[in-house]
């Protein structure tokens, strides 16, 4: 089913990234952006209430934020964890 842009407007786009997309079982969805206000709102949403670990990193349209960011409808917010590297 194809949203209409009118929907598309009123949700944000949530994106999960290496062991969050094998957590979550997906890569990305689409929220109400009714139903939430913070970063934080939109991963006990997401999650079904899971507490968010202290190690994931956040980000609001590609900028790192923190969990109490704000979040508005058409907005773009990821999940991930630390990026490691050697």
């Amino acid at each position: 089913m194809t949203q209409t842009k009118a929907e598309l407007t009123m949700t944000i786009k949530v994106l999960y990234f290496a062991s969050l997309k094998e957590l979550l079982g997906c890569g990305e969805e689409s929220i109400s952006a009714e139903a939430v206000k913070t970063v934080e709102d939109v991963w006990l949403l997401v999650s079904q209430g899971k507490n968010i670990s202290q190690q994931v990193l956040y980000s609001v349209n590609q900028e790192y934020a923190e969990g109490d960011a704000l979040v508005k409808a058409g907005d773009e917010v990821a999940f991930f964890p630390p990026v490691t590297g050697g």
